[in-house]
């Protein structure tokens, strides 16, 4: 499918067309499951990855999977308490249905998980049950890991074997840039490119986005470069709603390097877990009367309150705070990971205190969905990061997001199942290429640089002013017919709809954080935030939405 093709070529039609039942864009937790799932139930699947199969961010998580399993947990757990704590954390603005849906599927998902192959660490070579540890926000030691810190890596080399092994077709390094539309608006494939820019088109009925978050947008992250939005902004070019993008997690302990850019590695929020605690510089506790759960609190309270830290520190928000872990016994059995990062900087974690700081991390917001990631156009689903389907509110509480991967993918091939079964979707033949290959484009370098000075942790009017008013300024018509000037459409229209939702927004609430309206307000802000196009577009903020999501 890929080969030289001329300039005009380029400009014009696809070079080949492609069909399937199901188009998957991403190879992910989520996208994966969808695809096994789907396969099982007869559809004919392709799975479309920018990258190769297993670059996707899964591989990245580290912590684990918060699930309460039903022969294994702490006395009085019960899923019940995994989605109090969740709704806790997710700051009021959590879809209290479709948190219990979701985390009531867990414990199944987990076990076909671990039917296919998946490896947890149990609490002990002898020992059949499963090590599980706490992070930031839960109340009880429900979340299972694999390979210490490696459960990311795990489930990612599950699913990948389980593709590979019952052939399900990928299609690698081709990035999907538009949906394929009938006159009546549904959804009936998506157009790609491959890393040479050479054009095709898959036409399917359904087209499943799986494309993880936008942790690109900032200058530093805990996501892997090909985390860029293309997906979000695909699902609004489609005319899809969006819904909590002002809500962006920013992870509270990367390992701090100076200058950082891009990929920051991660430093688990289960090492606080084991009873690590952050120290300034001078020693003193950093969460000390912050929280009532100190240096387990939420993320959003940690990164919070480590970024006020330093706003009062000499070098100010661009020096580190400490991770103090040298308490912690066999600290490079139990976390390799983060052992092998802080060697690679010849700092030694189990005799000095590890330099982290706040780094972009998760989208808590996205396409909205239902919890079997139907989205409002016919045709399109989202699962994964690029979905917001209520689960996290205004802030993710940690280790939920792969269960979620697994719960929704599963259920998001039942529904096209479903759907195609009833007649509800689409005939391919009838979609049209999209008339427009062109869109704004701002330069990544001063994109990112604007957005981690105005629109990540603290926000203010005057700065998110500033920031839509480069971001508005400094874009140029360019055309998407690579990679990069595609993946950069998507960071530019992101960040608009971000710092226009993050504007409106007048509270602080979980992961959002307004500097100038540092109260949460309950009576106003109690909602989500609609997102749309307009027909020049442009993001623009539409009526708000009820906590019990779409139909």
């Amino acid at each position: 499918m890929t080969g030289q093709v001329s300039a005009h070529q380029a400009k014009t039609s696809p070079v080949w067309d492609a069909r399937a039942d199901l188009v998957v864009v991403g190879s992910g937790v989520a996208g994966l499951t969808a695809a096994l799932r789907a396969q099982e139930l007869g559809l004919h699947v392709l799975v479309v990855t920018k990258a190769a199969v297993e670059d996707g961010n899964t591989r990245w998580a580290q912590g684990g999977v918060a699930v309460v399993l039903a022969d294994q947990h702490d006395a009085g757990d019960t899923v019940g308490k995994h989605a109090e704590d969740t709704l806790v954390a997710g700051a009021g603005l959590c879809d209290e249905a479709a948190v219990r849906s979701i985390l009531d599927g867990g414990p199944a998902a987990v076990t076909r998980l671990r039917d296919g192959g998946a490896r947890f660490d149990p609490t002990s070579a002898a020992s059949s049950e499963l090590a599980r540890a706490r992070e930031g926000g839960h109340s009880a030691f429900r979340v299972i890991h694999a390979g210490g810190d490696a459960t990311g890596a795990e489930v990612e080399r599950t699913l990948v074997a389980q593709a590979g092994t019952r052939r399900v077709p990928v299609l690698e390094h081709h990035i999907a840039v538009d949906a394929v539309r009938t006159p009546t608006g549904e959804v009936a494939g998506v157009t790609v490119l491959d890393r040479n820019g050479v054009p095709g088109v898959v036409r399917a009925p359904a087209v499943l986005l799986a494309s993880g978050g936008f942790g690109q947008l900032y200058q530093a992250t805990s996501n892997p470069e090909i985390a860029t939005g293309d997906g979000l902004a695909l699902a609004l070019r489609a005319g899809a709603t969006v819904a909590d993008i002002e809500f962006v997690q920013f992870h509270p302990t990367v390992l701090y390097t100076p200058g950082a850019r891009g990929r920051c590695p991660l430093v688990t929020e289960a090492v606080r877990g084991e009873g690590a605690t952050l120290l300034d510089a001078t020693g003193a506790s950093v969460m000390r009367g912050v929280h009532p759960l100190g240096d387990l609190a939420p993320r959003d309270v940690v990164s919070a309150a480590i970024a006020r830290h330093l706003l009062s520190a000499p070098g100010g928000v661009d020096d580190p705070v400490f991770l103090d872990a040298t308490g912690i016994k066999g600290f490079a059995q139990r976390f390799p990971t983060v052992f092998a990062a802080c060697r690679a900087i010849g700092l030694d974690p189990v005799a000095d205190p590890i330099p982290v700081s706040p780094a972009a991390h998760f989208a808590c917001g996205g396409v909205v969905t239902t919890v079997d990631g139907r989205s409002s156009v016919t045709g399109l689903y989202a699962a994964g990061e690029v979905a917001r389907t209520g689960l996290h509110g205004a802030n993710r509480l940690a280790s939920n997001s792969l269960l979620e991967g697994l719960v929704v993918g599963q259920r998001v091939a039942e529904a096209v199942a479903a759907d195609l079964a009833a007649g509800l979707l689409a005939d391919p033949r009838r979609g049209r290429l999209p008339s427009q290959v062109t869109a704004r484009v701002a330069e990544r370098d001063s994109l990112q640089r604007v957005m981690s000075r105005y629109a990540a942790i603290g926000r203010d009017a005057e700065g998110l002013a500033v920031a839509g008013s480069v971001l508005d300024l400094s874009t140029t018509d360019s055309p998407l017919w690579t990679h990069e000037a595609v993946e950069d459409a998507a960071l530019t229209l992101v960040a608009q709809a971000l710092v226009a939702a993050a504007a409106r927004r007048t509270e602080s609430r979980g992961c959002h954080v307004r500097t100038d309206f540092p109260e949460r307000d309950e009576l106003s802000w109690q909602r989500g935030q609609l997102i749309r196009l307009s027909p020049s577009g442009q993001p623009v903020l539409a009526d708000s939405i009820s906590l019990e999501g779409v139909a």
